[in-house]
């Protein structure tokens, strides 16, 4: 009897592991999709080619735009406080002034945006402004679109394929962003 009574062996306890690697792939595909990556994205401009000599085109005192931000984000136009709504305007008088006025440029070619901050200019006011400047060509842009028998700019911009922009020739977007002052 005693050859009868073996003792079993007990097994010992498995984990399937086949199915923790699915599901463990399954989570790490379900992170993958659901997680958000904050991507910085910067301001997009097309910078001009550099200059053979390191020395900017004199620029007369007539046909630059001077707009100064400072640390609490107030802005002055040509040394004069203004608020940022008043920006574009004042950038569409001086760009189309044809040399009418003594104040504003003498012709579009001519006209230069310059646009200083302090070091401690808050980001925002910086964006508010280069955004009304923009703005201001887009709506010069699109003016004259509007005279050449275009709906915007943007149909013109479409209509004339690979050929010259005569717009953009005739009113360029000269806008000088200088260093900040660092004190």
């Amino acid at each position: 009897m005693a050859g009868l009574l073996k003792k079993k062996k007990s097994r010992e306890a498995e984990i399937p592991t086949a199915s923790m690697a699915d599901i463990a792939f399954l989570l790490l595909i379900f992170f993958l999709v659901t997680t958000t990556i904050d991507v910085d994205t910067g301001i997009g401009m097309v910078l001009p080619p550099p200059l053979e000599d390191e020395t900017p085109p004199p620029v007369k005192e007539r046909n630059m735009l001077k707009i100064l931000i400072n640390e609490q984000g107030q802005i002055l136009l040509e040394d004069r406080p203004s608020a940022v709504n008043m920006v574009r305007g004042e950038i569409k008088k001086h760009v189309t002034n044809f040399g009418r006025e003594a104040n504003y440029s003498e012709s579009p070619n001519k006209a230069v945006i310059s646009i200083k901050t302090a070091a401690q200019t808050p980001y925002n006011a910086y964006i508010d402004v280069l955004d009304e400047t923009w703005m201001a060509y887009f709506e010069i842009w699109d003016s004259e679109a509007r005279q050449k028998g275009h709906v915007d700019y943007t149909a013109y911009v479409n209509a004339i394929v690979d050929g010259p922009n005569e717009i953009r020739e005739k009113f360029p977007a000269a806008i000088s962003i200088a260093e900040p002052d660092t004190q």
